[in-house]
């Protein structure tokens, strides 16, 4: 599903409360944002993001609905055009996944809307087959190969576009919310899954589980209003000081 194309307007003049991590590019730096804005006509989404992401990291984007989480991992994906700012990504687009919080399942099956992601990235639809197989059988959905996706339960299907993007062996992993809705059980599979994937590569994840963000994470972004107010390193902003509203997040008391 395509996003609105963000409109051309005047950046707002915000004080960032806590300082990002260090933004210097080098070998390492995969993406790097300096003053991002990005808005939905008249309404900012994000306003003047400065941050870097470096390979191997464990990412977790956290705030209240509307923070600008999603948003930020759409500018990462190339979904979203920014209106101001700089942005530089050294990840081809074929080598980064993303995985949404209520996944797009085509009306065939299982096997077929995993193999078809590696055919449109160029593997022999024989090969395809093959290797969507082996990615189902890492999720625990061999068994369910034949069957119609869209008939799936939510769990299946979160696990179904994990073993899709799993099968297209990416260097960066995006995921937004990605259990967000999935009950107890399914949350504890598919965050099982999501921590054996994210071996060797670089995860950036929107959470308000902040149990799964302290299970995964090795960097928490905490954004409100399209601000980035606190980039630390998981340890330090879950035992260190705070700005006051990403403390009352973190206690519960913001919604």
């Amino acid at each position: 599903m395509s996003s609105p194309r963000p409109s051309l307007g005047a950046r707002p003049r915000l004080r960032v409360v806590a300082a990002p991590n260090d933004t210097t590019e080098s070998a390492s730096t995969l993406f790097a944002l300096r003053d991002i804005d990005v808005r939905y006509g008249r309404v900012p989404a994000l306003s003047g993001v400065t941050l870097a992401i470096h390979a191997g990291e464990r990412v977790a984007l956290i705030g209240a609905n509307g923070s600008g989480k999603s948003t930020l991992l759409r500018v990462l994906h190339g979904l979203v055009a920014h209106a101001a700012g700089a942005f530089v990504s050294q990840v081809p687009r074929q080598a980064q996944a993303m995985l949404f919080q209520r996944p797009h399942m085509l009306r065939m099956s299982v096997r077929n809307n995993v193999a078809l992601a590696l055919w449109l990235h160029g593997v022999p639809w024989r090969e395809a087959q093959h290797e969507a197989l082996a990615a189902l059988g890492r999720v625990g959905l061999a068994g369910v190969a034949g069957r119609n996706a869209r008939t799936l339960s939510g769990g299946q299907q979160q696990r179904t576009a994990l073993a899709r993007a799993w099968a297209l062996k990416p260097a960066v992993l995006l995921l937004d919310e990605p259990t967000a809705s999935l009950d107890p059980t399914a949350k504890r599979e598919v965050e099982a899954l999501i921590a054996d994937a994210a071996h060797g590569r670089t995860l950036v994840f929107a959470s308000h589980n902040l149990g799964q963000v302290k299970r995964l994470a090795s960097r928490v972004i905490y954004l409100e209003h399209g601000r980035v107010l606190a980039d630390l390193p998981v340890h330090d902003f879950f035992n260190g000081p705070l700005p006051e509203e990403a403390r009352q997040f973190v206690k519960g008391e913001l919604a």
